[in-house]
């Protein structure tokens, strides 16, 4: 549209269209052989929403709720095409490449400072009830992912002062929390490498001992993927876990809300998908004859592009790159290689973080269900981030509908 008509639609001056396209919030492109602009219409529609939202117009239930919106102010991390960061100004690729704990990151999400002192140490939690009894709940061969939503519900019914949620004592729940999740991925297939696991170190070790993993870097590679899952503003489980927390739940409640919301295709399966198509792929060989497929049938390809990085995903290249240097041979790194440099070579979008997670599971020689939970784990630091945050801003998110239904009978 043109400045005149972003204006209009607005209902602003161009002085104020201008400062939009200044905070970038309206991207603007030059019109070749003039010294006009023409500014996007879908950033200006969006704007629109916003404003009628707060306007109270009926125009916020129609849109919304949809990709983009709504916009809740946070300071937990930033997304910008050019990568992401946390808390503004920690870059979560060079974070994960120079080695950081999670344990660092996650107390960086959680107090907004990277601690000074690296390789923060959490406290080694004991297993509230045995780890067989769970495992004789559950049916044989249940994901990783679903065991770990299990879990959280009944650490959250063991924990009498849960609802309890001073600042510190909160704190100290959500490191045990987290050291939980990864000592008990293993609960179904394995459950007596719990206790073990539950003894290392760090997450990633207890990640890494859990799945009896194969490379002596095991632990060292979970920890650069829990880093760069660690957060990712407003994504499905994050608004999932925002909205929970603001109606008062306690912390195992609004991270079961994410577990749920994380189960989805469209988010957390996500990881499931990208495994079954490189399943599907087989063979190197058959990587462009399948991409192919999709392509004619007018599909995208699971696990490549993402709206927010028209680029390509920054978080994806050293997950890859762990993955080719862990084992380079197995089957799985050699066919997602192959995917990533066909769909490279034909034009067509990235690849996204599930592609690289399930590459280094993979090359881990984890079970099926690995790389989802790993991302679980990972973000469960943001998680809890924004449920901490959300508490703080204090306002219940309670979003209106715009009713479309058949109006009521006609009345003499």
């Amino acid at each position: 549209m043109s400045a005149s008509e972003a204006a209009a639609l607005l209902g602003v001056k161009l002085a104020t269209l201008y400062t939009y396209v200044s905070r970038g919030l309206v991207r603007c492109v030059p019109v070749q052989g003039t010294k006009e602009n023409r500014y996007a219409r879908a950033d200006l529609e969006r704007l629109k929403v916003r404003h009628d939202a707060r306007a109270g117009h009926a125009a916020v239930a129609a849109g919304a709720l949809r990709w983009g919106e709504p916009v809740i102010d946070s300071a937990v991390s930033r997304v910008e095409a050019k990568g992401l960061a946390y808390r503004g100004s920690h870059s979560a690729v060079e974070l994960a490449t120079k080695g950081r704990a999670f344990e660092d990151v996650a107390e960086l999400l959680w107090s907004g400072a990277l601690p000074k002192h690296r390789d923060t140490t959490w406290p080694a939690p004991r297993a509230p009830f045995p780890p067989a009894a769970l495992a004789a709940l559950l049916p044989q061969g249940t994901p990783p992912a679903k065991v770990l939503a299990t879990l959280v519900s009944l650490l959250g019914a063991r924990d009498a002062v849960r609802f309890a949620a001073p600042p510190d004592p909160e704190l100290v729940r959500a490191r045990g929390l987290l050291r939980h999740l990864a000592a008990w991925v293993c609960a179904a297939r394995a459950p007596e490498r719990v206790a073990p696991a539950l003894r290392e170190r760090t997450v990633a070790d207890s990640l890494a001992h859990a799945w009896d993993a194969r490379s002596a870097h095991a632990a060292a590679s979970l920890n650069q993927a829990l880093v760069l899952c660690a957060d990712h503003e407003l994504n499905v489980s994050t608004f999932a876990a925002r909205v929970t927390a603001s109606s008062g739940a306690d912390l195992y409640a609004c991270v079961g809300a994410a577990m749920a919301a994380l189960s989805g295709a469209k988010h957390g399966g996500a990881c499931d998908r990208v495994e079954v198509l490189l399943t599907e792929v087989g063979r190197p060989e058959r990587a462009k004859e399948v991409v192919d497929t999709y392509v004619r049938r007018g599909e995208s390809v699971p696990g490549f592009g993402h709206r927010l990085y028209p680029q390509g995903d920054p978080r994806t290249p050293p997950l890859i790159l762990a993955a080719r240097e862990l084992r380079p041979d197995a089957k799985a790194v050699r066919v997602g290689s192959a995917l990533v440099e066909v769909m490279r070579d034909a034009g067509h979008p990235a690849p996204s973080m599930e592609v690289g997670l399930v590459m280094l599971a993979e090359a881990l020689g984890l079970p099926k269900g690995a790389a989802a939970t790993v991302f679980a784990v990972g973000r469960s630091a943001g998680w809890v981030a924004h449920v901490l945050e959300q508490r703080e801003q204090g306002h219940l998110l309670r979003p209106r509908a715009r009713y479309v239904g058949p109006s009521s009978p006609a009345t003499d």
